[in-house]
């Protein structure tokens, strides 16, 4: 049991400081709206995670059909990340008060709504993602059993909700310290980079069909 932990922590941490554009929009989004803002999309990344390794511990052929269409799911995950991209770099505005503090706009059930579904397509649309837990899973399953591969993934998931918690409170705490000028910046960064992951996607795709 111990030796699943193990295994299950190892896994966790190194889903949680991979770079890839998740993070930057968890940190985005925390920026720009706070604490709410930030646990909305990173519950739709939990929810993404949680149904991936589900399925593919359960139904690895299943995964490995829609593997043979991971071209078309990369060009739609990099449409969307590319997309989040321009609107971060072009579009998005930040709200301050007259005493030029940042102030957060109010964040209702529709903002929940598409920060989740944000974080859920984001994430469930790479498929570095989808590979991430079909090896994972098929490795595993050929050397543990059923109970200790739930203990491996449970830890796993486990390690990766508290980084992504601890990310979304320490963004949401700088936040106060930054000033609209400073966000409106970090915004154009991570809009730079999303874009840049797009197509970093794109490349990978056209890289493996030659």
């Amino acid at each position: 049991m111990l030796e699943s932990i193990i295994k299950g922590f190892g896994l966790g941490m190194i889903l949680a400081i991979s770079v890839g554009p998740v993070i930057f929009t968890i940190l985005k989004q925390s920026l720009n709206n706070g604490q709410k803002g930030g646990f909305s999309f990173v519950a739709g990344v939990w929810f993404s995670d949680i149904l991936l390794v589900f399925i593919s511990n359960m139904f690895s052929t299943l995964v490995m059909s829609a593997l043979a269409f991971k071209s078309t799911i990369g060009f739609l995950g990099a449409a969307f990340v590319i997309s989040l991209g321009i609107y971060s770099l072009f579009f998005k505005k930040v709200y301050f008060g007259e005493d030029k503090n940042v102030v957060l706009i109010e964040f209702g059930k529709k903002a929940i709504t598409k920060a989740f579904m944000s974080g859920f397509l984001i994430n469930t649309l790479n498929p570095s993602v989808l590979l991430f837990w079909l090896i994972n899973a098929t490795a595993f399953a050929a050397s543990n059993t059923v109970t200790e591969r739930i203990v491996i993934f449970s830890v796993c998931l486990g390690v990766n909700i508290l980084a992504d918690i601890f990310k979304v409170v320490l963004a949401a705490k700088v936040r106060h310290n930054l000033t609209p000028h400073n966000i409106n910046i970090i915004n154009k960064i991570s809009g730079t980079i999303l874009i840049l992951f797009g197509l970093a996607i794109i490349y990978g795709i056209q890289f493996l069909k030659n």
